[in-house]
């Protein structure tokens, strides 16, 4: 198929992939990068946060061309259950500043900018390809890889495993394990499609602004679960995503979960009259620090979601993916520049210098949350946001009942529910994994 040898292939074309090929070719070295969707983002229509610093790192002029839906000015938190919401939120003009921090995008849309910024860095840059096995020597080095394409092996000094976290080539090359259906969130989304000044008159916007909505609550039916609502330009990113073990369960529909949570009253009416062009979903790492499976080997590297790095808590994905790409990526670039092999004992220097940033320093601070989260999904998810609601309408509703016997009413719903006791149990725990 190709006959020549590369510095480096790596597979996938999402945020890492495309991070870690933009960076090495940028550092003149010989790259091929293989993606088996017909273009870059073309079997991505995730809607998504964008985290500026982590791409400035990369391509520091990337707001000159890069397809930017909405820089983000304000930040709402929900708390949910069936006919209400309690919730806070975050304004800034500080957010309204040159270069600003956060961005919605179309991933879609963003993946096939950053391919052709890979292709004019010099990489070369392969869709429609899908990597089938990796290749390696009598000394069980990884060498190379072949495709489903036609002819032999092609080989290079190191692969760049950037598959995603559903990606199979690692699992069956024996380098990592398949990640487990209580590490792995499902999430499906929907795509609704209104004019822009539609979408700025209901969230209060102007200009370029944008509104993020994260929500938690009986939406997810007692399951781990987060529901978002992001607004582009012409358009609202809307979904829920719950644990892959929950739904398997429960047997709870993930559809089904969102078209209650578009039916919400408190959802219903920032979607009216929009027009549904496109359903996705996709599978997102939520095993935090203690999912990482082994980063590096003779030969090989793993980044962004197929190494686990998501951080569930702050539900940050794009900038740990990207920021472990170019991380790995200058490894590489340092370990060829003092004429290393790609050997285990030098690719150590990827998660040496991974530990130092602010990925693995994140994601190892919270290690302990997503299985608070997870085994108390009922408690998180079900039952303090119903008692939220009900104290909230005690509060609220006047109507002649003496203080004291609301409040009388409040504190027995939380014993029925569960003890004292039990609310303070999982209130210190929150706040040991916060710590």
């Amino acid at each position: 198929m190709i006959a020549e040898k590369f510095d480096a292939i790596v597979i996938g074309a999402g945020m890492s992939g495309n991070a870690a090929a933009y960076t090495m070719a940028s550092h003149g070295l010989k790259v091929l990068q293989f993606e088996r969707g017909e273009y870059p983002g073309s079997k991505n229509v995730q809607g998504a946060i964008m985290y500026a610093n982590m791409l400035e790192k990369i391509i520091p002029d990337f707001r000159d061309d890069a397809p930017l839906e909405r820089h983000l000015v304000e930040q709402r938190l929900w708390v949910m259950d069936d006919t209400s919401h309690t919730g806070m939120h975050y304004r800034s003009e500080d957010f309204n500043e040159a270069k600003p921090n956060r961005y919605t995008i179309i991933r879609a849309q963003f993946d096939k900018w950053f391919s052709r910024k890979v292709r004019a860095a010099g990489a070369t840059v392969l869709c429609e390809t899908t990597v089938t096995e990796l290749v390696r020597d009598a000394k069980d080095k990884v060498v190379g890889v072949r495709t489903d394409r036609a002819g032999g092996a092609i080989f290079a000094d190191v692969v760049i495993l950037a598959e995603g976290v559903s990606g199979l080539l690692g699992t069956r090359a024996g380098l990592r394990e398949m990640p487990k259906p209580q590490s792995v969130a499902l999430a499906v989304k929907e795509m609704h499609f209104l004019p822009e000044d539609v979408i700025e008159q209901r969230f209060g916007l102007k200009g370029g602004e944008g509104c993020v909505i994260e929500a938690v609550g009986t939406i997810s039916r007692g399951m781990a679960g987060l529901g978002f609502l992001y607004t582009n330009k012409e358009s609202i990113s809307l979904g829920i995503g719950c644990l892959v073990s929950d739904f398997g369960a429960t047997m709870q529909s993930p559809y089904a979960l969102l078209d209650a949570l578009k039916d919400h009253p408190s959802i219903r009416p920032l979607i009216a009259g929009s027009e549904v062009k496109e359903y996705a979903a996709h599978l997102i790492p939520e095993g935090g620090y203690k999912a990482i499976p082994q980063l590096f080997g003779d030969g090989w590297v793993v980044v962004g979601d197929a190494a686990q790095l998501n951080n569930a808590v702050h539900r940050e994905g794009s900038n740990l993916a990207m920021t472990s790409g170019r991380i790995a990526a200058e490894a590489i670039v340092q370990v060829k520049r003092r004429n290393g092999p790609m050997t285990k004992q030098n690719l150590v220097l990827y998660k040496t210098m991974l530990n130092k940033s602010f990925v693995v320093k994140d994601l190892k601070k919270y290690k302990d949350m997503p299985a608070l989260l997870h085994t108390n999904s009922r408690n998180f998810f079900t039952t303090y946001p119903q008692l939220m609601s009900q104290a909230a309408q005690n509060f609220m509703r006047v109507d002649g009942t003496p203080k004291i016997e609301k409040e009388k009413a409040t504190a027995a719903a939380m014993i029925k529910a569960r003890s004292r006791w039990g609310l303070v149990s999982d209130a210190v725990r929150l706040a040991l994994a916060w710590r």
